[in-house]
């Protein structure tokens, strides 16, 4: 892609509207919360205080909007707490340069390692940073400081107290999560009925399994509907996959293949119930003509075979779903899948017990070619420059530069740049409104403190709607604090907006001085999915040749696994998508194309996991062989696809060889989705080998034809590419 279809791709995606549902009651908790902490400081205190408070509970209510799994009044309590330290341990060093900058710059690199354990926690830490650049204008001595941090401090306390007060759709995300992998099933299983080979986003099912992570307090009190759907949408996705296919499952044609798309319609029909009924908290009906469906007729059911067998498991596993329809969150126990004693329930870990798997998970991204390395650099870089740079200036409030770098900087170039042009856009729409309702309105403190808790309602009411209008909000929020202090707008209005357009201009350069383009590491995101893929299809194969409970462990794990590494792929793709390099190791089309055949690979894998025997069935030794070879040849594939060399398949072609020979034995179906296997391995081979000759013409063609793509966009004479 180049530089000016990238820079047209950020302008669209900072300006679009996201389509999201609004939530107006937790907004106007989180505004209550902020008026609360503003009215009492700037009553009994003053403006200055009752600033450092609005700080305070303002972004300790917007942290409780960004996706966590954990109570959201332990992220405000948490998010006021980063504040009050950033704050006090800010104003110890401000008073020479020698000191704060390096302050600043190790707190700005932490902050940008924070994302290393998930982007809640990068933001929050980036509100740290602001903070810390903002309040340190504001003490005049260390009593004061700690006075500041401790209402920094009570603004988290009183949005916690709000939020354990009032609270707001108790586990509703969890239920959410929960009701969204239920209905992304259902919708496959309703495209299934069209296209037997229609793709499926394990998305919804790894978030689920992320919200079905809890503490032993929050086992404790989550509801029982919460427990087991989880691991049915799990078991029902090879299901009805097994029975769709027409080379494993259904007929083509024929009664076979509309008795098929009856039992789909049914299971869509039940899984959309059940995830009505969990993200409702209420009983949902089922439609009497899908429960008709589900009724096998021994002697006149027309599916034979596999198929049948795939059928009679997803009417069984379909009873289960009606009994959580029916029970809704009732106060009923709702059943839970087998399992372990000790795996009651998904561990995730204490907040004392946080400290070593953020020690281990920033360890490991401590390395010069990790993105969130280099994001914590580049964070740290253009702070301690934006505030240099700002004080150098004949402006005040310096720190918006910084500070407006601070907060649109993302490990990645198409985030970055989307925000910077949002908070740009928004930044102007802000201030431009607040101004014209200070002019209307006159200077008071309280009619701006009124005018300031009403902004950032709004804020908090947009913020998943797009950054830009939640910015607008954001900004106008800023100018009414401001006045509440006595700044006049004349003022405040020209320095915000040109120290913002400073400081997003600083944090766009940064990226194109030290970026971390996703485009060269696409052969090892594509080498590592392809050797999970390779540990989760053998591991299937071994579950045949040897049904036991441990085999069948095995297989979850290299699923869970597989999954992770097609997540990473798809995030690194997209990202490399929108970056305007140029193609390194691999093409847009070559990884187009490989993307497709592994996600063939995984599907095979799948379709065998449908039809997985019970313990008490028969093992396949012939499974044991090409499991090996399987795992063997894309473990060396992997090396291969990394160091840009062509993978090779002969172990794998020789076991399937010796599979076909052994006539009579084994199952003729696990055999047929090895062949799957085969097929789509060659298919991988066929996107991503080359010749030397054919490398260096397929890297020119695809140079040409970013050149023709770039001029056909310019003068309009053709479609642009989207691939680039």
């Amino acid at each position: 892609m180049t530089w000016l279809r990238a820079f047209g791709e950020v302008v669209r995606s900072g300006l679009t509207v996201e389509e999201t549902r609004l939530e107006p009651l937790l907004a106007l908790r989180a505004a209550t919360g902020m008026a609360i902490v503003v009215g009492a400081t700037l009553w009994l205190v003053s403006p200055a205080y009752a600033a450092s408070a609005a700080l305070g509970a303002y972004s300790a209510g917007g942290a409780t909007f960004q996706r966590s799994w954990r109570p959201r009044k332990v992220v405000a309590l948490g998010a006021g707490a980063g504040l009050a330290v950033s704050t006090f341990v800010g104003y110890l060093a401000a008073g020479r340069l020698v000191t704060f900058l390096p302050l600043l710059a190790v707190w700005a690199f932490a902050a940008g390692m924070a994302w290393a354990v998930g982007s809640t926690a990068g933001i929050v830490a980036a509100t740290t940073v602001g903070s810390m650049l903002v309040t340190v204008t504001l003490p005049t001595s260390v009593g004061r400081a700690l006075e500041h941090a401790g209402v920094i401090a009570l603004g988290g306390v009183t949005q916690a107290v709000l939020i354990l007060l009032f609270p707001i759709r108790r586990w509703g995300a969890h239920r959410d999560a929960l009701a969204d992998a239920l209905a992304a099933v259902a919708d496959y299983a309703r495209r299934l009925r069209h296209d037997p080979t229609a793709p499926f986003d394990p998305e919804p099912l790894m978030t689920a399994r992320d919200a079905a992570a809890v503490t032993p307090s929050q086992a404790r009190t989550r509801p029982p509907v919460l427990h087991g759907p989880r691991g049915l949408a799990e078991r029902v996705r090879p299901v009805v996959a097994a029975l769709a296919d027409p080379d494993v499952g259904a007929p083509a044609e024929g009664p076979g293949r509309d008795r098929a798309r009856e039992l789909l319609d049914a299971a869509a029909d039940v899984l959309d119930a059940a995830a009505r009924a969990i993200r409702r908290g209420a009983p949902a009906e089922v439609r009497p003509e899908s429960m008709d469906a589900l009724r096998v007729d021994e002697e006149h059911e027309v599916l034979e075979g596999p198929a049948r067998q795939a059928a009679e498991q997803l009417v069984e596993l379909l009873g289960e779903a009606l009994e959580i329809a029916g029970s809704g969150c009732g106060r009923g126990r709702t059943p839970t899948p087998a399992g372990p004693a000790g795996a009651r329930f998904l561990m995730r870990p204490t907040m004392h017990r946080l400290v070593p798997v953020v020690t281990r998970a920033v360890r490991s991204e401590l390395r010069p070619d990790s993105p969130v390395f280099r994001h914590a650099v580049r964070l740290a870089a253009v702070a301690t420059l934006g505030y240099l740079i700002a004080a150098r200036l004949p402006l005040g409030h310096g720190y918006w530069a910084p500070l407006a770098s601070v907060m649109v900087m993302r490990p990645d170039f198409h985030r970055t740049y989307a925000r910077a042009v949002a908070r740009l856009a928004g930044t102007l729409a802000g201030v431009a409104l607040a101004t014209g309702t200070v002019r209307a309105l006159g200077p008071d403190a309280h009619v701006s403190a009124a005018l300031a808790v009403v902004s950032a309602g709004l804020s908090y009411t947009l913020n998943r709607t797009g950054y830009a209008y939640s910015q607008c909000f954001t900004a106008a929020y800023v100018v009414f604090l401001l006045g509440m202090g006595g700044q006049a707008w004349e003022q405040t209005v020209p320095e915000r907006v040109v120290l913002t357009l400073l400081g997003g201009a600083l944090a766009m350069l940064a990226y194109v001085v030290f970026p971390a383009w996703e485009t060269p590491r696409l052969p090892g995101r594509l080498a590592d999915w392809l050797a999970a893929n390779g540990r989760y299809a053998a591991a299937v194969l071994r579950d045949y040749a040897e049904p036991t409970r441990e085999h069948h462990a095995d297989m979850r794990r290299a699923l869970l696994e597989s999954r992770e590494a097609r997540a990473a792929w798809q995030e690194a793709y997209d990202r490399a998508r929108r970056e305007p390099v140029r193609p390194r190791g691999l093409t847009s089309r070559e990884a187009q194309e490989a993307q497709e055949a592994l996600k063939g690979f995984g599907r095979a894998a799948m379709l065998m996991e449908g039809h997985v025997p019970r313990a008490d069935s028969r093992p396949v030794p012939e499974a044991e062989r090409f499991a090996e070879a399987l795992e063997t040849d894309t473990a060396k594939a992997a090396v291969a696809v990394r160091e840009h060399r062509n993978p090779d398949w002969g172990r794998v072609e020789e076991a399937l060889h010796a599979w076909k020979d052994a006539a009579g034995k084994g199952s003729p179906v696990v055999r047929r989705e090895a062949e799957l296997q085969k097929r789509a391995l060659e298919d991988l081979a066929t996107a991503v080998s080359r010749t030397p000759l054919e490398r260096d013409v397929g890297s020119a063609r695809e140079a040409q034809r970013v050149r023709a793509a770039a001029a056909a966009e310019g003068d309009g004479s053709g479609p642009a590419h989207r691939d680039g």
